[in-house]
C-alpha cells in the first residue's frame, strides 16, 4: 500500500534545498518550492502539510502548525541587514523596502525601530534594485543579499542580527519548519525523523546535494552558494535545543510586548 502523499514547501534558497535534498526525492513527498513569503501566506490557509516559515509567520499560525525540532535557520552572524546607497541615513519618513510582511526581517525591523512606518513590501530579490532606483530610501536584505551588497555599492546602516544579539545575547531565529497539527503526532514525528535524516545526510556528504542545490540557484555563484549554506545551516538546524527554544521564546515575548503579534 502506497503512503499518502505529503505536500512539503520550502524555498529555492541553498540552505533549504541543501537540507531537503534527500527527503524531496522520496516517493511520497510532493515538494513545492516558493519564495518564503509565499509560504508564509499559504500557511494562513493551511495549504501545505509541512512548510518552511519565517518565525514571524509561525508565531501567527502556531495554533495550527507545530514547530519541528529540526530544519531551522537560526544562529549568529546571519541576520538581515538594513542597507542604503550614497550615504543616505534613515529618518522616520524614509521609505524602507522589506522582503514580505510576515518575514522575520520585517518583525526585526519593527522591533529595532518602530518609527519606520513607510514600509513597502516586495520579493527579497527586488530590494536592492528598489534602493538603487530610488523607489526606496533603504532596504532590508536577506539570503544571499548579505554576501553581495558591498560589491554592488551599498552601505550597511544596521545589522539587525548584531542588534538582536547585543540586545538579547541569544542567537537569532529566522526561519523554521512546521507541520500542520491535523496530520497527527505520529505522522509529524515520522516526517520529522526523515527530515533530520535528510539533514544529516547532507552534512555527511555535501557533494550529494550539489546538483539539486545548483538547479534551484542558477543565478548564484558557487562561492555565494557555499557561503549561504555555511551561514544558515548549523547545529541548530539539526536540533533547536534549549538555546534555540529560548531564543524563539524571547522573539515571541518581544513581538507581543511591541503589539506586533
Amino acid at each position: 500500500m502506497q503512503d499518502d502523499p505529503v505536500n512539503i514547501g520550502y524555498s529555492t534558497c541553498p540552505n533549504d534545498t541543501f537540507i531537503f535534498c534527500k527527503l524531496a526525492k522520496q516517493r511520497d513527498i510532493i515538494p513545492h518550492l516558493h519564495d518564503v513569503e509565499t509560504l508564509n501566506e499559504w500557511a494562513f490557509e493551511e495549504k501545505l502539510d509541512i512548510t518552511k516559515l519565517s518565525f514571524h509567520a509561525w508565531l501567527l499560525v502556531r495554533e495550527r502548525y507545530e514547530l519541528l525540532q529540526c530544519g531551522a535557520a537560526l544562529g549568529r552572524g546571519c541576520g538581515p541587514l538594513v542597507i542604503s546607497r550614497d550615504g543616505k541615513t534613515l529618518t522616520n519618513d524614509s521609505v524602507i523596502a522589506v522582503p514580505g510582511e510576515f518575514t522575520t526581517a520585517h518583525l526585526l525591523l519593527r522591533l529595532w525601530n518602530p518609527n519606520l512606518e513607510n514600509r513597502v513590501f516586495m520579493p527579497f530579490d527586488q530590494i536592492m534594485d528598489a534602493v538603487e532606483s530610488g523607489e526606496a530610501d533603504a532596504g532590508v536584505i536577506i539570503h544571499e543579499g548579505r554576501f553581495v551588497y558591498k560589491e554592488q555599492g551599498f552601505q550597511c546602516l544596521e545589522d539587525l542580527g548584531d542588534w538582536w544579539e547585543s540586545t538579547t545575547g541569544q542567537p537569532i531565529p529566522l526561519g523554521c519548519i512546521a507541520a500542520r497539527k491535523e496530520l497527527g503526532a505520529e505522522k509529524i514525528a515520522g516526517i520529522e525523523a526523515r527530515l533530520k535524516d535528510s539533514i544529516e545526510s547532507a552534512f555527511a556528504d555535501p557533494d550529494s546535494t550539489k546538483d539539486y542545490v545548483a538547479a534551484h540557484a542558477q543565478e548564484l555563484a558557487d562561492d555565494v552558494t557555499s557561503e549561504h549554506i555555511k551561514t544558515y545551516v548549523n547545529d541548530f538546524t539539526l536540533d533547536l535545543g534549549k538555546e534555540g527554544r529560548a531564543a524563539i521564546a524571547t522573539l515571541q515575548e518581544m513581538a507581543k510586548a511591541a503589539g506586533i503579534i
